[in-house]
């Protein structure tokens, strides 16, 4: 059985590209730049999970049986496999909060931690966040 290649470079994290190819009947060798294949990168589970979905002509319902779980499972595993090839919506579908625009999660914990120490007045920090 033959290894999986990394996906990403272990030293800095980037994409890596296909540069080398070899023949294991005769030796030969061959180098260059060469296109990789984004479904290589997925592991065996999503794989499956690809499959099924696939076969099953995206029917989510036949994915919740096939592998035994929930309908949210389920879901969950298509978004996984969706974010996995890079293919998922840059914002979730349902935010429990909605994201005020222009402030991250750091930012909008620091604002909250400056409140809570007393360093900051609660309508500074409305105004901050952008809230009413």
């Amino acid at each position: 059985m033959t290894a999986r290649p990394p996906a990403n470079c272990p030293v800095c994290s980037e994409r890596l590209q296909v540069s080398q190819l070899g023949c294991p009947s005769c030796g030969t060798g061959l180098t260059g730049a060469f296109e990789s294949c984004e479904l290589c990168s997925l592991d065996t589970s999503q794989r499956d999970v690809l499959r099924v979905f696939l076969a099953s002509r995206g029917n989510v319902r036949e994915l919740e049986r096939h592998l035994g779980v929930s309908y949210p499972t389920a879901r969950s595993r298509v978004d996984d496999l969706l974010r996995a090839l890079g293919l998922a919506a840059t914002e979730p579908e349902n935010p429990a909060q909605p994201e005020p625009s222009g402030l991250g999660a750091d930012q909008r914990l620091a604002t909250l931690r400056a409140v809570a120490a007393g360093q900051l007045g609660v309508d500074e920090a409305r105004a901050q966040l952008g809230g009413p």
